[in-house]
């Protein structure tokens, strides 16, 4: 006898059509979200946008505040009691308007005179720089003067005076100043100290002190590492200067421990040229922290007091009044 068993019929898998529409549902919302980053980032410059908005109000008849519908034909506006009149202004007109007002933007405007009163004049030497005279006279003064009084410490290499177009360096040895791994001015460079304050005093040039060691390294409770010993030599020295009378609003400390050496610290000779305080006497009165006094030729005079408005270009400011039209309501 056999058996007959019936065999199950699989039906067809039928084709998704639709599958296509979750990965493009994750594009668009992809798209969707990168426009709105898009969107969100950007910007517009508001003060060429407010100039090109006021030349194309001026040139198109007056500075409308609100947007108001442009009538065509025999069609009224809702809201509007009178028939708003179509008038077409004269090519000529356009271009004598766009001209004025580019012009008026390539103008300077000055600052009131309130304001220009508020503003500090500095004195503007000839060579163009902002400096001060008055300083750049005192420091030649100070230079011939500093060289006079320590023309014997300068023999004998142990005072180096190095002058420079807007300063003065006095580079002191300070194995006559300070005994080892000491911030305390010993007896002996007292006097010298009190010719350079003497000298100083009178002027009103401005005295950056810096500090400088070798590459010994010290390790004490009072100075941790040659940033605090370099520092605490420059102080002392101020100190001194101050009880001498140089008015302190002048002075400045900088402690720079090893790191600007003229020397080579592996040789004894580089690690004394190390060891050393430095007097940075400046023109300027208001410069405490740039030796070179390059900079600002009369830019804040020109530039600041008496600033232009942005202007915009005149082709493109040109090419949006053609694009735009001649209408006015």
């Amino acid at each position: 006898m056999r058996l007959f068993v019936a065999r199950k019929h699989k039906h067809e898998e039928h084709a998704n059509h639709e599958a296509w529409a979750i990965p493009y549902g994750d594009l668009v919302t992809l798209l969707l979200a990168l426009f709105v980053v898009m969107y969100a980032v950007s910007s517009v410059n508001e003060g060429k946008f407010r100039v090109l908005s006021d030349a194309l109000s001026v040139a198109f008849g007056g500075p409308p505040k609100s947007l108001r519908p442009v009538q065509f034909g025999n069609n009224k506006s809702r809201g509007s009691d009178n028939d708003q009149k179509m008038s077409v202004l004269p090519a000529p007109a356009i271009d004598q308007s766009l001209g004025g007002i580019l012009r008026d933007m390539h103008t300077p405007r000055t600052l009131p005179g309130s304001l220009k009163t508020m503003i500090p004049q500095h004195d503007v030497n000839s060579s163009g720089n902002t400096g001060y005279s008055e300083g750049a006279r005192s420091l030649k003064r100070i230079a011939v003067e500093v060289q006079a009084a320590m023309a014997g410490l300068i023999k004998q290499g142990l005072v180096v005076v190095r002058p420079g177009s807007n300063w003065l360096e006095v580079e002191i040895k300070t194995d006559i100043l300070y005994s080892s791994g000491s911030a305390e001015i010993s007896h002996g460079a007292v006097s010298t100290l009190d010719k350079l304050s003497g000298i100083l005093k009178p002027f009103p040039n401005v005295i950056r002190i810096e500090g400088h060691t070798d590459n010994v390294p010290i390790n004490t409770r009072v100075f941790p590492s040659n940033w605090e010993l370099s520092a605490a030599r420059a102080a002392s020295v101020v100190h001194l200067f101050m009880q001498r009378g140089v008015e302190p609003t002048r002075m400045s400390v900088e402690g720079l421990g090893e790191y600007r050496p003229i020397g080579d610290n592996k040789t004894a000779l580089g690690r004394d040229q190390n060891r050393r305080v430095v007097l940075v006497i400046l023109s300027g009165p208001d410069d405490r922290h740039a030796a070179d006094f390059k900079a600002m030729t009369g830019a804040l005079d020109q530039e600041e007091v008496e600033s232009p408005v942005e202007s915009i270009d005149t082709a493109s400011a040109a090419e949006a009044v053609g694009t735009t039209g001649a209408l006015t309501p």
